[in-house]
């Protein structure tokens, strides 16, 4: 499937909604289910691979991982390259489309210096990766400002303003992480729109239809199945250590 499929999924009010997989026997999982798109959770796919999240897994075990996902299903594939892994925009662009992915959740943390990007220098990176993967790519630009802020209102701004250099660019959505508050989200959507926006529900957060209300496209669960699933499969060994089957 084809970066066109996957970008007109974007409906802003209709969102995508992708619930993120961490190996090639769940992206067959949400295949089957009717989901039209996978995506990988950096996170979930590091912490299989033995690894912490933020770029401690090798670039090169994380393009596998992704690499068979892409070979497990017949719909569009869309891979969480975090930072980049310090890999300069063709080769970057060389790697997702040698592992099938024909889409990129790229973030403006620097995980090498630690903190968030200059809104300048990022912009250069997704310009630099759009320029060399066309549009053969769709690039998810992630805004990292919300991440820890205890006063989300006091960093909007300059969300807003990496989102709009971000989309200049030619990044074809953006997405604000972990943002809980309703009326900052919609803020955001607006001084934005009409470029594409992703979101994330959480339970102190906007749910599903509320997203939808608020007019984002896109929807990621990102390591919200890989948690629920890991916690039941903790609950199951604590009652087979005290003798109770988990079947």
């Amino acid at each position: 499937m084809t970066a066109a499929r996957l970008r007109e999924l974007h409906v802003a009010g209709e969102p995508l909604l992708l619930p993120n997989v961490w190996d090639a026997d769940s992206a067959r999982l949400v295949e089957a289910a009717g989901f039209p798109v996978v995506a990988t959770s950096s996170f979930a796919v590091a912490k299989v691979l033995g690894y912490e999240d933020g770029e401690d897994a090798p670039a090169g075990e994380m393009f596998a991982a992704a690499a068979r996902i892409a070979r497990a299903v017949s719909v569009p594939v869309t891979v969480d390259v975090e930072g980049g892994y310090g890999l300069e925009a063709g080769e970057l662009a060389a790697r997702l489309a040698d592992a099938g992915a024909v889409g990129c959740n790229y973030e403006d943390t620097d995980h090498v210096s630690g903190g968030v990007r200059p809104v300048e220098a990022q912009a250069e990176l997704v310009a630099g990766l759009r320029e060399a993967a066309g549009d053969t790519l769709v690039i998810n630009a992630r805004v990292d400002v919300f991440l820890g802020a205890s006063d989300e209102r006091a960093v909007l701004d300059d969300a807003i303003l990496r989102a709009k250099a971000y989309l200049e660019a030619g990044a074809d959505c953006v997405y604000p992480i972990l943002v809980k508050s309703p009326e900052v989200l919609g803020e955001f959507v607006k001084a934005v729109a009409p470029g594409a926006v992703n979101a994330a529900p959480m339970p102190s957060g906007p749910d599903l239809s509320a997203l939808a209300a608020l007019g984002v496209a896109r929807i990621s669960l990102g390591t919200g199945l890989w948690k629920s699933v890991r916690a039941d499969l903790r609950a199951k060994l604590t009652g087979l250590t005290a003798g109770k089957l988990p079947y």
